[in-house]
């Protein structure tokens, strides 16, 4: 295996997916005390960045499944997904919750697909960066690189548990998840759809 190339994936996957590392930290820290949800996470962050690499991989070969003006609107998969979570936070409010994390709190346990809804729409811009890199590597090339990345995606999810439970991150997480995780997948979605230039934005 070329250490060269796999440098080079390391490098790129880094600087591309820098905020996933934000988001998993949300998603670990705001399921604390849930049987399973770290494996749902995990499952979740696989499937949408192996639809990343496999729609990326298509287009390398001519095959393109997403028209690129449809990416600006993956922005509306993140954006739901918050204002539901929002409605929930406040729901859960007007019923007397205290607003802090409460293990075993089923409002906090994540679905494998909605983590892989997120992911996928949050690293649909990245195709675009992908994509001639692919073009260029050829079949063993982008072996490489999907490997790399496959591999580095745990090291993600590793990362993102590790800081959601630091003491520091963990309480923050606690008292004030339940407002930052909507208002995060919000601002991903509107920012996703507002670069893309989704609806004439």
């Amino acid at each position: 295996m070329n250490a060269g190339i796999v440098a080079e994936a390391a490098g790129l996957f880094a600087i591309t997916n820098v905020d996933d590392i934000v988001l998993l930290s949300l998603f670990f820290g705001r399921s604390d005390g849930q049987q399973g949800a770290a494996r749902r996470i995990v499952t979740g962050q696989y499937l949408g960045f192996t639809a990343i690499l496999a729609i990326t991989v298509a287009a390398a070969y001519g095959a393109t499944f997403l028209p690129e003006s449809a990416i600006a609107y993956l922005g509306l998969l993140p954006l739901a997904l918050g204002l539901w979570a929002a409605w929930q936070a406040w729901k859960n409010h007007r019923e007397g919750d205290s607003g802090e994390q409460q293990p075993g709190n089923k409002q906090d346990d994540p679905k494998a697909l909605q983590v892989a809804a997120v992911t996928f729409a949050n690293g649909s811009d990245n195709i675009g960066v992908y994509l001639p890199v692919f073009a260029k590597a050829g079949a063993a090339g982008i072996t490489v690189y999907a490997a790399v990345f496959l591999a580095l995606v745990g090291v993600w999810c590793a990362a993102g548990r590790f800081f959601a439970t630091r003491p520091a991150v963990a309480k923050v997480i606690g008292r004030w998840g339940h407002i930052l995780h909507p208002l995060v997948l919000i601002g991903l979605g509107l920012f996703i759809l507002i670069q893309g230039g989704a609806f004439g934005l």
